[in-house]
């Protein structure tokens, strides 16, 4: 019995150890943030096969009971007039609802991104994991409209805090340029496979055990993931965060034109896959008469490109970092082209190729943009980023945001061509902007100065506290020295003046 405790002693011992290894426990915090990233995207996507039956239900009791109270000596059949002004109702309801969580997510980034610069990026995850959990314990017990709205709202105020920090973080521990593109091409992975299976585990767990069975599952995973986080970093332990860099404003991120052009690459190149997402099922029952099948399983085959797109920017970013720039825009070129042969499809097989190839362009774009925000900061501004991954994270809600509502109108306006022939355009037009970053690529992040004051390789945004109290001690350094020059007579022209900023630490 003794030996059994010493060898579990020894065990946990070793456990403790390898958390205490900044290799391995870069590795667990890449977990952590990438199951934070599953459940936020499995959560966006796991009502869409359950959201719509539900309403239904609920609309069609209610419309029942309202005619049993108002007409009780009148037949059923005679309110089916009410019938097409009913699903309407529903229509509009199920937009709402699902452009809810983008809208409070883009209303709320700003002020997340600047709470996770002050306060570093664990808490942040902390509180957007717990906010979550309970809006996926609302989900699963909710029976009315008015309480699913609240449920859908908290979500996307636990993704403001949980995506961008999660991001941040990732970008903060992975400071070597070919390794951080290798791990955020991971979490993008992990959002692509949480959007893509969670219809099908939505709808089969809805069939077979139940409405809250889905949402019970994801909030045991929620939950597991942040006793993780409680365990592997400790986000309450005493550290001395009044030393912490300030990280630069998010208004004057968002005025940086290198910046600015990511985001728009960003909100556009996501914008048809949010803008298809609501209407395609609509347009396959009308002109190819699909099954429900078919309809359910339409973006499933779309995993495998997304992945093999992020597989290959990673590995040619790590060869040729120099031209993120053009990966981004053959992305966005792939995307319209993709985005314009959807209407032709006549059949379920041929839809397959264009939305593969959408996918495809979104991982490219993605995967070759995150870690360049990230650089960008590295390069102009302080080492923090949290305010630079909301501002991502903006731009993805903008576009998620817009989808579910607008659209709608666009199909029933204008018709499904035209906002397909819109969006790819829009794609294609777009691409060249990221020219402008061609330049940028080139810079050289300064760690010569890194590397001299401290003893051991950087971790992030903790060992540049350390490199701030070394500075102090030393006469003649300036916190404005952060990277090299674009030519050779060192001229940049959107370079910010930090020196002479009083907002610059």
């Amino acid at each position: 019995m003794l030996t059994k405790h010493c060898r579990m002693g020894e065990r946990t011992k070793q456990l403790g150890s390898a958390m205490r290894d900044p290799h391995q426990q870069k590795r667990i915090i890449l977990v952590i943030v990438c199951v934070a990233l599953l459940l936020d995207n499995m959560l966006y996507m796991v009502i869409v096969p359950i959201i719509p039956d539900y309403l239904a239900d609920l609309e069609s009791e209610q419309s029942e009971h309202v005619h049993l109270v108002l007409h009780p000596n009148t037949s059923s059949a005679n309110s089916t007039s009410q019938d097409n002004s009913n699903k309407d109702n529903l229509d509009i309801q199920i937009g709402i609802l699902f452009a809810s969580k983008a809208i409070l997510q883009l209303l709320v980034n700003p002020l997340s991104g600047t709470f996770i610069d002050r306060v570093g990026y664990d808490i942040p995850l902390l509180i957007g994991l717990t906010v979550m959990f309970v809006s996926t314990c609302i989900f699963a017990f909710a029976e009315n409209y008015a309480t699913l709205f609240v449920a859908r709202s908290l979500q996307g105020l636990g993704s403001a805090f949980a995506d961008t920090s999660g991001f941040a973080m990732i970008a903060d521990k992975y400071t070597e340029e070919a390794e951080r593109s290798r791990a955020l091409g991971i979490s993008l992975a992990f959002i692509s496979f949480g959007s893509l299976v969670a219809p099908p585990f939505g709808g089969v767990l809805y069939e077979f055990a139940g409405k809250r069975v889905p949402f019970i599952v994801l909030a045991s995973v929620c939950l597991a993931d942040g006793f993780l986080l409680l365990t592997v970093i400790k986000p309450f332990s005493n550290r001395t965060r009044e030393n912490m860099p300030v990280g630069t404003p998010i208004y004057r991120l968002m005025v940086d034109p290198y910046i600015a052009v990511v985001a728009g690459a960003l909100t556009m190149a996501n914008i048809p896959l949010a803008f298809l997402e609501p209407t395609i099922a609509n347009w396959m029952e009308t002109t190819m008469h699909s099954t429900q099948w078919e309809m359910g399983l339409t973006w499933l085959p779309a995993f495998f490109p997304h992945i093999l797109g992020v597989f290959i920017t990673v590995k040619l970013a790590a060869k040729n970092p120099h031209l993120q720039w053009f990966y981004g825009a053959l992305g966005m070129v792939i995307i319209g082209a993709s985005s314009c042969t959807v209407p032709a499809c006549k059949t379920f097989g041929q839809l397959i190729a264009p939305l593969c190839g959408i996918c495809f362009g979104i991982a490219l774009v993605d995967t070759a943009l995150l870690p360049t925000l990230a650089f960008l900061v590295d390069v102009r501004y302080v080492s923090v980023y949290g305010s630079v991954y909301a501002i991502a994270d903006i731009s993805y809600s903008i576009a998620y945001a817009m989808g579910p509502i607008v659209a709608g109108q666009i199909v029933h306006n204008l018709g499904f061509v035209q906002l397909n022939l819109g969006m790819g355009l829009v794609n294609v037009l777009y691409a060249p902007a990221l020219l402008l970053l061609r330049n940028v690529c080139q810079m050289k992040p300064s760690y010569s100065e890194r590397d001299n004051l401290l003893d051991e390789a950087p971790q992030g945004l903790y060992d540049t506290i350390k490199l701030e109290e070394v500075r102090a001690k030393k006469k003649g350094y300036s916190s404005s020295g952060n990277c090299l020059s674009v030519d050779e007579n060192g001229f940049d022209p959107f370079r910010v003046q930090q020196s002479s900023d009083p907002d610059y630490t």
